[in-house]
């Protein structure tokens, strides 16, 4: 990576999933804003400790980590509250103005994910589609390096963690409270057994004392997150995160499929509003809280493994693209090689493990055989083996394709290029009966992008509630489509083989709904710089 950003203009969490770099305990805050100067004074305060992207890495090796970490973003009608001037407010998207409760068709949030069933703290005021949640403040709390490797070592670690998140709370509690005429704290957050909260806390789940990287569905989550250009600290993991070029290599996406005010794989700026110091190093946050029907989910994997050839555990494979441990289908597509995998992958440094998990297309898989076309992993995220590859667009594309936009869509992948997501976000809740779909438990997912249309919501609505481009017709991605929301309409899946044998395609039918929305909004994630322009009220469009 050549191209260097400007890591201390850009909010930590557009660039980093906390995650990763030991935050397993988060807090998500909704504020509104109740009078415009004092809520930008209110800004003003918050943004002293808004954490940036900066790299923690020192000359000797060590990281200068704080013990946690603070990012803000803001709704359409926490802009307009604010006092952002019109000339700027209407060039940003529809999508994001309109906000996601509007969007409910586009999402297929219908049914029990209908916007009606959303936890209360996304309730609309008097006026249609008019959100009450101006602000989102995130919190994420540091897990320090275990004195012990074991259980009592890890919980050790996990207490200090939630410590770090509770004082992260209590600053921003001390802010709200200097400034309660201008901003006030949203309750409405559901909690397991009914309670509303001030917060949806969000954690690494545990097993046995140790931290896992898995969902309550079972699975290892947020692997292949996307590669971008300029971000020191992914550098050595582009093999299978970014693009895929000609030949198997693989290349960092451009980063204004991220990030405004810079170049995106068409060789353009994304479309964002003006000035340019309000959106440059900015971008948009998709926030989803998703429940997860757990007890759903078991019987019917439960119910099919019974009847699958492969089995349960291979049937749960096929449903997203890796075992359960994280192994791709594409590279074990059975026990025995999945087995051998595991193997040299812990025997693997660190660096190789990433590489190795990631490092794979479709290219050998073009039936699917190996991973199925309506798994969750395939659908997010293609991999370049849809048919429209490069030579193959449209000849009026081409012919638009003039200077400096010669060649944009020159890369295998070129299209699916254009619709990925940088996800962020951990599972909330805990699972006391894994029969039973009751109670709060799924996963908060963040999605950062340029362009709401193009990327979230396209994926959302043309590769996971349908099938189209994968010649799967109308059938959804197994985990996260809209399955029969009116009980009248079952859907199903084809857990394809090779053509080549006589094996018989495995029908996966009546497929329940097995993950609801229970609320969620397009933010708008801005740089440090446009923070600052907001808190002084001084944006100017002209």
């Amino acid at each position: 990576m050549n191209k260097k950003l400007e890591l201390a203009d850009i909010q930590g969490n557009v660039l980093r999933a906390y995650g990763r770099f030991g935050y397993p305990a988060a807090r998500y805050v909704c504020l509104n804003v109740k009078n415009e100067i004092r809520g930008r004074d209110f800004i003003a305060a918050v943004t002293e400790r808004v954490t940036t992207a900066i790299d923690w890495s020192t000359e000797d090796g060590k990281k200068l980590k704080p013990n946690w970490t603070a990012n803000i973003a803001f709704s359409y009608q926490g802009l307009r509250k604010l006092g952002l001037p019109r000339a700027s407010l209407v060039e940003f998207s529809p999508e994001f103005s309109q906000g996601m409760k509007a969007r409910k068709d586009i999402l297929g949030d219908q049914g029990p994910s209908a916007p009606e069933n959303w936890d209360p703290v996304w309730e609309r005021n008097g006026k249609d589609f008019e959100s009450n949640v101006h602000i989102l403040i995130t919190l994420n709390g540091l897990m320090p390096a275990p004195v012990t490797e074991d259980a009592n070592g890890m919980q050790e670690a996990r207490e200090a963690s939630l410590e770090h998140r509770e004082q992260a709370y209590e600053w921003l509690l001390e802010v709200v409270k200097e400034h309660d005429d201008g901003v006030a704290v949203l309750g409405g957050h559901c909690g397991a057994n009914g309670e509303k909260f001030d917060y949806q806390d969000a954690d690494v789940l545990f097993e046995d004392g140790m931290p896992t990287a898995k969902e309550h569905f079972g699975y290892h989550d947020g692997i292949s997150d996307p590669v971008i250009e300029g971000v020191p600290y992914d550098e050595g993991r582009v093999e299978g995160r970014g693009k895929l070029l000609e030949g198997g290599k693989w290349a960092p996406l451009a980063t204004g499929e991220f990030l405004f005010g810079h170049i995106d794989e068409a060789h353009e700026y994304p479309p964002a509003p003006r000035p340019i110091l309000l959106s440059r190093n900015g971008t948009y946050m998709v926030f989803r809280k998703l429940h997860e029907n757990v007890g759903t989910f078991n019987a019917f994997l439960s119910e099919h493994g019974k009847k699958y050839p492969g089995g349960e555990e291979l049937l749960a494979a096929k449903f997203v693209g890796r075992w359960k441990d994280g192994t791709p289908l594409v590279l074990a597509p059975n026990e025995e090689k999945r087995k051998a995998f595991q193997d040299k992958l812990k025997e693997a440094s660190l660096e190789e493990q990433e590489r190795m998990l990631s490092d794979f297309s479709y290219e050998d898989d073009m039936s699917g055989a190996k991973c199925p076309f309506s798994a969750h992993m395939r659908r997010i995220n293609p991999r370049g083996s849809l048919e429209q590859v490069a030579g193959e667009v449209p000849g009026s594309m081409i012919r638009s394709m003039k200077g400096e936009n010669e060649g944009a869509f020159d890369t295998p992948g070129a299209l699916a290029n254009r619709r990925r997501i940088m996800r962020r976000g951990l599972p909330y809740g805990t699972v006391s009966d894994r029969t039973s779909d009751k109670g709060n438990h799924g996963i908060v997912i963040m999605m950062l992008n340029a362009n709401i249309n193009r990327e979230f919501e396209f994926v959302q609505q043309q590769w996971i509630n349908y099938g189209n481009d994968f010649k799967a017709a109308n059938d959804k991605e197994i985990l996260l489509g809209n399955h029969n929301i009116d009980g009248k309409s079952p859907s199903k899946a084809v857990i394809q083989v090779d053509p080549e044998s006589d094996d018989v395609p495995y029908i996966v039918s009546d497929i329940p709904l097995l993950v609801e929305t229970r609320g969620g909004d397009y933010f708008f994630v801005p740089s440090m710089t446009a923070l600052r322009l907001i808190a002084r009220g001084v944006i100017d469009p002209t």
